[in-house]
């Protein structure tokens, strides 16, 4: 038995190392997630293309139901509930640093991983704060528009971007949405792949990883603007670029994870 798995079977909590991160650190890790990409393209082009699809489907519904408010909060929500849906991407990260040739199955595997409840769990609450990030969404298109949607897309760009109601709207939806954002990536920045990675609970997890960012706040603040800048570049590339932009950022963000996170003290 090795040090790492001695400390870990002895100590019912364990506590991580947690590194000093350096804005370098963040172009490391892109660079290695790119490198991850290139390294294994077809099943992430093939995973990746899950993301854009969905994201059309989100505009087809939100048309459909004359619900072009939800548009915006729905594509935005990428940015919430990402973390969870990039996790068989971070096991395949995982396989490939230890010198395996992971396959597109390898991304599903980590439903048999034996900490898949606490990734759930971790997955249930950042789907919650997407809930309450929708309904707030609503509530403030209500309270600048009233019950009446509008009838087409042409319709309600008029209302956003032609009224001082609209501003006001863009402008205070992002302050609340910000903070949102803040709270999902202090919740997950971490947290799914040391889970994956060192097979520990949710409260493990969660206590690391706010105490990583807690120390690094700065450096994680930059990962994630970094991170809405490229979703936004994607979604922008008629949400194809998604199909890039999400595998490069999950596998990213696994090699961010090993910059951060270090072996079990004691």
């Amino acid at each position: 038995m090795t040090a790492y798995d001695h400390a870990l079977r002895t100590s019912p909590s364990p506590r991580f190392v947690t590194r000093h991160l350096r804005v370098a650190d963040i172009g490391h890790a892109l660079s290695r997630g790119w490198e991850d990409f290139w390294a294994m393209p077809s099943h992430l082009l093939f995973l990746g293309l899950l993301y854009p699809l969905a994201g059309l489907v989100i505009g087809l519904v939100t048309a459909g139901e004359n619900a072009y408010w939800l548009l915006y909060p729905l594509l935005s929500g990428f940015v919430l509930i990402g973390p969870f849906a990039a996790i068989g991407l971070y096991e395949m990260s995982r396989l490939r640093e230890r010198g395996e040739k992971p396959t597109w199955q390898d991304a599903f595997n980590v439903l048999h991983s034996p900490n898949i409840n606490s990734v759930l769990a971790l997955g249930a609450l950042l789907a919650v704060l997407f809930l309450a990030w929708l309904t707030v969404a609503h509530s403030l298109y209500m309270l600048f528009f009233g019950d009446e949607p509008a009838k087409s897309y042409e319709q309600f760009f008029g209302q956003l971007l032609g009224t001082q109601a609209g501003v006001s709207l863009i402008v205070i939806g992002n302050i609340l949405g910000l903070f949102f954002a803040i709270a999902a990536l202090s919740l997950s920045v971490f947290s799914f792949p040391l889970m994956l990675d060192r097979h520990v609970g949710l409260a493990v997890a969660l206590r690391t990883t706010l105490r990583a960012t807690w120390d690094n706040p700065l450096v994680v603040a930059l990962w994630g603007l970094m991170i809405a800048v490229l979703l936004a570049i994607g979604m922008a590339a008629a949400l194809m670029g998604l199909a890039i932009v999400m595998p490069v950022l999950a596998h990213a963000t696994w090699h961010f994870y090993r910059r951060a996170i270090g072996p079990p003290l004691g």
